[in-house]
């Protein structure tokens, strides 16, 4: 790998770690290449004990499994199983949030209700009645429409996808049969369907693909993101920073990561109540610092800074700053419990599904939430007396950027509201119209090692800024464009259009700034791809057309998790093409491969489009969104 062509940041870090000398995932990449070429098309299965089989699609190697399974069928269902790993990973998170407002309302967890109009926005959606009634009554009602999902066996569609999701394209699925009850119930069928012996057509695992993409979507992301606004507010939008120089030397670094903010709102709310225990020790004061999908929620609704992307999370422990890092689920590299002991970081886990060999581990429940919360600060607070008393080393390179995060949609329409109270999104569509915002794209999903030496993520987002396109992102891109200096007004005035730049320049004029809204909209974690979504869905409505005619497509131009084939594949459902890379493991079936790229379209009105440059991904999503403005007339 080439570290000159490394963003600044990165390569600060890998030198802070070099100097202390102990190896990174770009070491432990470097090692494991060349990488297996039948993993990366898809064409090795281990599901039965007959193999593993490993199948050639271009040589004169086998050309079926052990059991004559052919290689679309091999592709098809190593997909759905990637699939249904990342809907799990995101219905879990949502039934854990789901039952932490349960007990709140049961006056079992101490939290609160802070989101009353996003809860009677979403009474007004599920026909509950608010009319004389405490909120609690409204939450409750709420919150049991959301449990009769999790159990019911009569096949009745799912509450949150048939009151949520836009009804032309609820139409469709059901034509497709793609329609849901229980989540659970899917999850179970799709890894009854995959096991040895049972679903061997890949057409019919492709559908099942689509299904669990849209549970993702309704019953993971969009229940998810609609429950945590009800418990800890709607983010608006908040200056802060991002990049390694938000830790401070002499304060007691926390550095929150993971995904679940049940844990990270009472870390934060309880490093504010020992502030006096730290500064006793001989601190300058508590400072949470945000890592990842967790961080993106602290800084939607708090402001808190962000310290680290997930590829970064070992690389900011080698600056010896990080007094306690605390995780929750999803993202966390075991490797981190090792480089933590290298530098007596406390590094703790809190969830049974994440135990990590060398961890400290502190079990966080929301009904024992003060408790442990608690707990966890004082681990940091001693952590940080040690640090002190051995005179250790700090290394921080002194890097970061001004950001602006917390663009939920709710906030969007009230600013928007500012040039048009009776029809706030007349002025985004008269400006698509004119061509003055060309198109939308949501860049989502993590930073790969294998695309940083390429900066591929903010290359890729500067090229679309300069054609005009308005770009909004979740997860550990808004952390890779919050460091690159995308999210402020002078990134407008760098990097945008002049179509682009005048409408953002409106924008922050409506809302009382110096200069321009910045380019890049930060809407949260990886759930808060939801809030795309809803915007794209209120666009959608408001002109009259479906969601997939709009001119607007999804990236992840750094595939790591299977959390982003099942996001990917919502966005598909919905009619919205997909930019991905590198290339999902598909491309050992060339039925899949077709279907993905080409014949996708007559499905649902979507493609796949595969592309590692920068520029020439950049160039496709505008090429794709010209034709969607055409389509329309624009």
């Amino acid at each position: 790998m080439n570290d000159t062509t490394l963003p600044v940041i990165e390569r600060a870090l890998l030198q802070v770690a070099r100097d202390q000398g102990f190896a990174t995932a770009r070491e432990r990449l470097e090692v494991m290449s060349p990488q297996c070429g039948f993993g990366e098309l898809g064409t090795c299965c281990r599901i039965c004990y007959m193999g593993p089989c490993r199948i050639d699609p271009f040589g004169n190697g086998p050309k079926t499994g052990i059991c004559g399974l052919t290689p679309d069928a091999m592709v098809a269902r190593n997909l759905l199983r990637d699939t249904v790993g990342g809907t799990a990973s995101h219905v879990g998170h949502a039934r854990h949030v789901l039952l932490a407002l349960r007990d709140t309302l049961d006056g079992k967890a101490p939290y609160q209700i802070k989101g009353v109009d996003k809860a009677l926005a979403l009474a007004k959606k599920f026909e509950v009645p608010t009319e004389g009634r405490d909120i609690k009554d409204v939450c409750r009602d709420l919150v049991n429409i959301a449990l009769e999902d999790f159990g019911r066996q009569d096949e009745a569609p799912n509450n949150w996808v048939s009151k949520r999701a836009p009804l032309v394209e609820q139409e469709l699925w059901k034509k497709l049969g793609l329609m849901y009850s229980n989540p659970h119930n899917e999850i179970e069928t799709a890894m009854h369907a995959t096991s040895m012996g049972n679903d061997a057509d890949p057409m019919s695992m492709m559908m099942r693909v689509l299904k669990m993409s849209l549970i993702d979507g309704w019953t993971g992301l969009t229940l998810c993101v609609d429950l945590q606004d009800i418990l800890f507010g709607v983010p608006e939008p908040a200056v802060t920073e991002a990049a390694v120089g938000v830790l401070e030397e002499h304060s007691v670094n926390i550095a929150a990561h993971g995904h679940n903010p049940v844990l990270s709102e009472k870390v934060l709310e309880w490093a504010a109540k020992l502030e006096g225990e730290a500064r006793a020790v001989g601190a300058e004061g508590i400072n949470v610092v945000g890592v990842c999908c967790t961080g993106n929620e602290l800084s939607m609704r708090h402001g808190v800074r962000l310290a680290a992307h997930n590829s970064q999370t070992e690389l900011i422990l080698a600056t010896g700053a990080v007094d306690a890092m605390v995780v929750d689920i999803q993202c966390i590299w075991p490797q981190l419990a090792q480089v933590a002991k290298c530098f007596e970081t406390a590094f703790i886990t809190t969830d049974d599904m994440v135990r990590i060999p060398d961890a400290m581990h502190i079990p966080f429940e929301p009904v024992h939430a003060d408790e442990n919360a608690r707990k966890i600060v004082e681990q940091a607070i001693a952590a940080f007396r040690r640090r002190k008393a051995k005179q250790q080393p700090v290394h921080i390179p002194q890097l970061k950027s001004t950001a602006v995060a917390g663009f939920s949609v709710e906030a969007i329409i009230d600013l928007l509201r500012k040039l048009d109270a009776e029809d706030p999104l007349k002025p985004v569509l008269d400006n698509v119209a004119n061509g003055n915002l060309f198109g939308f794209v949501g860049v989502v999903g993590c930073s790969s090692i294998k695309f940083r030496d390429k900066a591929m993520t903010e290359e890729m987002v500067k090229h679309l800024l300069r054609q005009n396109v308005l770009v909004l992102t979740t997860g550990c891109t808004a952390h890779i464009c919050g460091q690159e200096g995308l999210m402020n007004s002078e990134a407008t005035l760098r990097y945008c259009g002049d179509g682009l730049k005048a409408v953002l320049t409106v924008l922050g004029r409506a809302m009382g700034l110096d200069g321009p809204l910045p380019p890049v909209w930060h809407m949260g974690a990886c759930v808060d791809n939801s809030r795309i979504v809803d915007l794209m869905v209120a666009l959608a409505e408001r002109l009259g057309v479906k969601v997939g005619q709009l001119p607007a497509v999804g990236s992840a131009p750094e595939l790591v998790q299977e959390k982003a084939m099942s996001i990917g594949g919502s966005f598909l459902a919905l009619g919205v093409s997909c930019h991905i890379a590198p290339a999902p493991r598909i491309l050992g079936g060339p039925m899949v491969t077709q279907l993905l790229t080409r014949d996708l379209k007559d499905v649902t009105g979507a493609v796949v489009q595969v592309e590692l440059d920068a520029k020439a991904a950049a160039d496709w999503m505008v090429g794709h969104i010209a034709e969607k403005r055409a389509a329309l007339g624009l």
